[in-house]
């Protein structure tokens, strides 16, 4: 008769292992959110910056005591500021808008042919289309100064939109026909052809309603853009009839700066982008995952 096995069985690893994996979860978690916060700390020592100086007096504003919160706090900095730039202000709001939708809507229209209609040639006019996203500005800015005064466009607001309307095409043309090439099933296009509907008539009734992803991608992007442009500004207008960035250029520039103004009016300048972000940021991810993956 064999003798009975009378050893201790061998404690089960399974607890150990899954206290090592959550130990190390949790390190990496740790390390993860120290990172972001030291990137998120980095990218807020600017604003930190500007928000301190421009409640602060001319006289505290300096570029030494720019860390130091002020002594004295104080709004005229920023009464200052939007005196100087609430006309340009305006001006940039009447070039961002028509501007940004006129060119998001043509960009549609755009994206929509090149991605449902294979004609001879597309594929070379389409890269024609992207080759205006590669032309240096520098290098266009004295022609296209002297073609927008042969046309007869007044300087300031209509040439702008003009010029902000023809250089957002192509970036629009790219992200609608990327879009519209993998969220839109082809059967529907098959199904709107078999109906009778033509090309304008199954754009208008089939692609049109589902565009507002790539309405609001094309949208946050060209009035981003546009707001913030200062190169087609300084060529094409001047402070009297520019938008904000050549007001805020002229409120920063001269030999006695006004540092608290000008932080102010940094801040002000910046507020329209940042509120578009916070409106409709949700939906701009969404909208490019949209254009990226096939449905």
């Amino acid at each position: 008769m064999s003798a009975v096995d009378t050893r201790t069985p061998p404690a089960p690893v399974v607890a150990h292992v899954d206290r090592g994996h959550r130990a190390r979860a949790v390190s990496a978690r740790t390390v993860r959110y120290g990172l972001l916060f030291l990137f998120l700390l980095f990218v807020l020592i600017p604003v930190y910056v500007l928000l301190v100086t421009s409640f602060k007096p001319g006289t505290e504003a300096s570029l030494t005591g720019a860390w130091d919160l002020p002594e004295n706090w104080t709004l005229d900095a920023w009464r200052d500021a939007w005196d100087a730039l609430s006309p340009s202000l305006w001006r940039s709001f009447a070039i961002a808008i028509p501007a940004s939708i006129v060119s998001a809507i043509l960009g549609s229209a755009n994206g929509f042919v090149f991605s449902r209609w294979r004609f001879p040639g597309s594929d070379i006019v389409f890269t024609l289309f992207l080759f205006g996203m590669f032309i240096p500005y520098q290098a266009v800015m004295i022609p296209l100064r002297e073609l927008t005064g042969n046309l007869g466009l007044a300087s300031g607001v209509p040439t702008l939109i003009v010029v902000h309307i023809a250089y957002g095409i192509p970036i629009c043309t790219l992200i609608f026909r990327g879009y519209y090439a993998t969220t839109i099933p082809n059967e529907l296009v098959e199904a709107s052809r078999v109906d009778g509907a033509g090309l304008i008539r199954t754009y208008a009734s089939i692609a049109l309603p589902l565009s507002a992803p790539g309405f609001v991608v094309t949208l946050i992007w060209q009035f981003t853009s546009v707001w913030n442009d200062f190169l087609f500004a300084i060529f094409l207008s001047n402070t009297r009839n520019g938008p904000v960035t050549i007001a805020l250029n002229a409120l920063a520039g001269g030999q006695l700066t006004d540092y608290a103004a000008s932080m102010a009016g940094a801040l002000i300048a910046s507020f329209p982008t940042l509120i578009v972000y916070i409106v409709l940021g949700r939906w701009f991810i969404g909208g490019l995952m949209a254009g990226s993956l096939k449905t």
